[in-house]
């Protein structure tokens, strides 16, 4: 009998040692100690002639004492040639499946263009090594610009796909399981006027190999014609010399953004609130499409109810009052940056202007579109660009787009229950239903001022109308 549990400690040992390789190889993720039970179970069970219910077999997996012929020979010799066959199978098993992880492992790194899909997601997870060598290394004759939290390089993937890379420097997000998260609730949206996100990179902090540290990366599909800021105000001469956005090209882009804010706001449950509508975040494809890009401020909404936020995100001159001042956040705060957009494509002036002749004052084109419609002087809000005498009556409908800048000053109300909804302002832009009467927009107590440079900035010395009481945007 002492025989047999010699045999069976060494059937035993080099179980163990199996398991411990395992545990050293996965972590012990698969529970090596079941992986363990099983795998001696099974080869024993093949390597005795009299089956897996022999008691042989039971005696050496579990090492229990059983009624046999202790001075038989012939017994103790079969137990010696079993227990090492049992313990040889068993080695062989488990180190052909240990090898065969590894070299699948060692194929995958090898594979360094292929991006690597999260499960039961769209989202794609690259390597970081796949960005460097797209964008060569993100040098600097790849550099796109700066958008919303990060510098944007353009990259070509190993399948010939241009795409953008965003490294992110700052965003709203705490770590990377809410950046992950956020990239979940992208990556999900499919439309035909939102910039697609391919997917992310994410370096954790304990990369320290390459000191690159933790950092962030965002991929988008790259739209050739940039933002719509560049078309509206060029800032170079090489812009300058571009011909200007055409009547339809600028209500294509209107509609396209609308569309785009309509899906955000009622084709996904919860719905979102993108909250940085704004020339820079629109881009526009290689046939002049606008889509709606730049979700590193979006929220989803909680169903029926606005959001209060003590943390205020956003720009500037596009910011909804009840938002930048109180942080309220509904729809309507989009639907309001949304109505600054639209006055800046059809006015052909930036949300904040600067260049008013030498005044102090700098005027927001809200309150400058505003003033000219209860003037009865819309037509004068209007980009001149549209107005030339070369254009014909019907490529360039003064009335339509007339009712484009009575939309775009309805929907940046300041007080929230004017606004229309999105899906409305669509409707009003497409004629299917008449835009009301624009109300008079009251002026708020304590507006603030503002100092840049010395001049103080305010709203329009023109506006005049009821006051506004505390919280009364509110509503």
């Amino acid at each position: 009998m002492s025989k047999v549990k010699t045999a069976c400690a060494s059937c035993l040992r080099a179980g163990f040692t199996v398991q411990s390789l395992l545990v050293y190889a996965d972590g012990n993720q698969t529970h090596a100690q079941d992986c363990f039970y099983f795998a001696v179970l099974y080869a024993a069970g093949i390597v005795n002639e009299f089956g897996p219910e022999s008691d042989g077999v039971v005696s050496c997996i579990f090492g229990l004492e059983l009624n046999s012929s202790v001075g038989s020979a012939s017994n103790s010799h079969s137990a010696l040639v079993f227990g090492l066959t049992c313990a040889g199978v068993a080695i062989f098993v488990i180190s052909s499946l240990l090898g065969l992880y590894l070299w699948y492992d060692k194929k995958w790194e090898q594979q360094g263009s292929r991006p690597k899909l999260r499960p039961n997601t769209g989202s794609i997870w690259f390597k970081i090594q796949d960005l460097e060598k797209a964008t060569d290394n993100f040098s600097q004759k790849n550099f796109i610009g700066r958008g919303g939290f990060g510098f944007v390089y353009k990259g070509v993937l190993s399948d010939g796909t241009v795409v953008a890379v965003k490294r992110v420097i700052e965003s709203d997000f705490k770590g990377d399981a809410e950046f992950c998260n956020e990239v979940e609730i992208i990556s999900n949206l499919k439309h035909r006027n939102l910039v697609p996100l391919r997917g992310c990179c994410v370096i954790d902090d304990d990369v320290n190999s390459d000191e690159r540290g933790n950092q962030r990366y965002l991929v988008c599909d790259y739209m050739s014609n940039g933002n719509l800021d560049d078309h509206l105000f060029p800032s170079s001469v090489n812009q300058i010399q571009k011909q200007l956005l055409s009547w339809p090209q600028r209500k294509s882009i209107i509609l396209d953004v609308a569309r785009g804010l309509a899906y955000l706001h009622y084709g996904v449950k919860p719905g979102i609130y993108h909250r940085d509508i704004k020339g820079t975040n629109i881009l526009l494809d290689a046939d002049m499409r606008a889509r709606v890009a730049d979700f590193g401020l979006a929220k989803q909404s909680r169903e029926g109810q606005s959001h209060l936020t003590t943390r205020v995100a956003g720009t500037h001159w596009y910011l909804a009052p009840e938002y930048a001042l109180y942080g309220q956040l509904t729809e309507k705060s989009d639907v309001y940056s949304f109505g600054v957009v639209v006055l800046e494509i059809m006015c052909g002036r930036k949300a904040l202007d600067l260049s008013s002749s030498g005044s102090p004052r700098a005027l927001l084109i809200t309150d400058w579109a505003w003033s000219l419609v209860k003037a009865g002087k819309v037509e004068q809000a209007l980009d001149a660009s549209l107005l030339r005498g070369g254009d014909s009556s019907n490529s360039n409908p003064k009335g339509t787009m007339e009712r484009f800048v009575l939309v775009g000053i309805l929907c940046a109300h300041i007080m929230v229950a004017l606004r229309p909804t999105i899906l409305d302002a669509l409707k009003m832009l497409e004629g299917d239903i008449e835009v009301p009467q624009i109300p008079d927009r009251p002026v708020p107590l304590g507006h603030p001022s503002f100092q840049a440079d010395g001049n103080n900035f305010s709203i329009s010395p023109v506006l005049s109308g009821p006051k506004l009481q505390s919280g009364d945007m509110l509503r």
